[in-house]
């Protein structure tokens, strides 16, 4: 500890969108007068930003909330705070099921989180909220939101920030070369399996100024890699009353370092547009790289899930990716046991995986969620047979990646170099998005090159969905 501040540490979990909170979160704190530290050990106040998308997630993040006060128990810490997305999903529920956390803070007590832990620390209760349904906080129209929209979801000011950064106060709380960049909130579509909508609400957009002045506020700040995303991002600028809005970002975006890269995630097949598939080959900044949860291929069960499409649709849009981008990464996750499959449907599954031949796919078995649609339906399966078809598919899956990279042995490919690792220089290609989709490593000794640093080179070995890349001679 320093000085007279009160230090501060702050547990991540889940996924991109939730770690631009997290990092929101650092950047009040510590403009508030926190010091941020890196361990949980040197902190008086440890703050988990939670996750409550699925049961393992959930599960997760109430065992960083009691490793938290062990900490506080035995003397380390003082308090323990809650926040994210399952602490805004149960809010006082959360707060009473779990008394170990000195607070849970949802999403509306973020502008006062400072006084909220300096309460909690002069021995104040604090008094959870009570969850509501967020999409009724904005008008069901998305063209009817933006005169709500700060008020509602992001309540700041679109001033610049005090360095000229994002209107909210962001602290990097990694040191990679690639960052998240949050381009909208909240989602409209109603898939039966997904209760993220009601606790994050009606899809808004952040107007493109504000945007492009955080990206270049990462750039300053080291990144090289843009990382835009939200729940939907093919439905940006829907509430803004532009069509080509995420075009037209994409281009602003590609100027503000024309040396890094810009990637964009979760594009929803029915809504991806050809123009914009056209866009992002065009942009050399943008990656091609297309993230599209199909989550099945049968089309029964989509709509059973409430969402649209089949196999052969999919296929159609995988063609047209390739065939403006051949070497673009696509990657897919897909539901499995969701209630009412039949063993015809996986294989369904089975045989579009094996047609498809995707970069990175991820597989899942169906996690019941309260208050889903799904959770209604018949036809359950037992934990047993989704465990089964889940090993089953992703069987397959782990044969289609390697093969898929295999594929890509002798190519010539541009590798951003993220961190000396193990002895060795990994990075990725940018087929390859942040953590999921498969490592790079570079045949390259430790001065040789520098973390955010963009290498081409050859494919010379693939191993599973990894690569390893002989740099070019300089």
């Amino acid at each position: 500890m320093s000085g007279s501040k009160t230090t501060l540490h702050l547990v991540g979990l889940g996924c991109p969108r939730n770690d631009v909170d997290a990092e929101e979160l650092a950047g009040r704190l510590e403009q508030a007068g926190f010091e941020v530290v890196d361990r949980p050990d040197q902190a008086q106040v440890v703050l988990v930003n939670t996750c409550g998308f699925i049961e393992a997630a959930k599960q997760d993040s109430i065992d960083q909330l009691l490793a938290a006060a062990d900490l506080k128990r035995d003397g380390v810490a003082q308090a323990v705070i809650a926040t994210g997305c399952l602490a805004e999903r149960y809010g006082r529920e959360l707060a009473l099921a779990l008394p170990e956390a000195d607070a849970v803070v949802g999403f509306d007590g973020y502008q006062s989180i400072a006084g909220t832990i300096r309460s909690v620390l002069a021995g104040q209760p604090h008094l959870s909220h009570q969850p509501q349904d967020r999409r009724r906080l904005l008008p069901v129209t998305p063209l009817d939101r933006p005169a709500q929209r700060r008020a509602a979801t992001r309540p700041n000011s679109t001033a610049p920030g005090p360095d000229g950064g994002p209107p909210t106060p962001r602290r990097r709380l990694g040191q990679g070369p690639s960052a998240p960049l949050k381009i909208a909130s909240g989602c409209d579509r109603r898939c039966a399996f997904c209760a993220i909508p009601s606790f994050r609400g009606a899809y808004s957009s952040r107007p493109s100024d504000e945007i492009v002045a955080e990206a270049g506020w990462l750039v300053g700040h080291g990144v090289r890699e843009l990382y835009c995303v939200s729940e939907n991002t093919t439905s940006y600028g829907k509430d803004l009353g532009r069509r080509d809005a995420l075009e037209d970002l994409l281009g602003q975006l590609a100027q503000v370092d024309p040396g890094a890269w810009v990637r964009l995630s979760y594009l929803q097949p029915a809504e991806l547009r050809p123009s914009l598939i056209d866009r992002v080959a065009a942009l050399p900044q943008v990656v091609d790289y297309f993230d599209l949860p199909f989550q099945h291929a049968s089309r029964a069960l989509l709509r059973r899930m409430r969402r649209f499409g089949d196999g052969e649709s999919f296929l159609g849009l995988i063609d047209r990716i390739r065939q403006v981008a051949p070497a673009a990464g696509l990657r897919s996750n897909f539901i499995v046991g969701f209630p009412g499959e039949t063993p015809a449907q996986v294989q369904e599954l089975i045989d579009f995986l094996a047609a498809a031949e995707l970069d990175a796919i991820g597989v899942f078995g169906y996690s019941e969620e309260e208050g889903t649609a799904a959770a209604e339906l018949s036809g359950r399966l037992d934990q047993a047979e989704i465990t089964a078809r889940v090993e089953e598919v992703a069987d397959l899956a782990e044969v289609v990646m390697a093969e898929r990279a295999q594929d890509r042995v002798g190519q010539t490919v541009e590798v951003m170099v993220e961190a000396w690792q193990d002895g060795r220089w990994q990075g990725r290609c940018r087929h390859q998005g942040p953590e999921a989709d498969g490592e790079t490593w570079l045949r390259a000794a430790a001065g040789a090159l520098r973390p955010g640093q963009l290498v081409l080179g050859q494919v010379v070995r693939a191993d599973g969905v990894d690569l390893l890349v002989e740099p070019a001679a300089a």
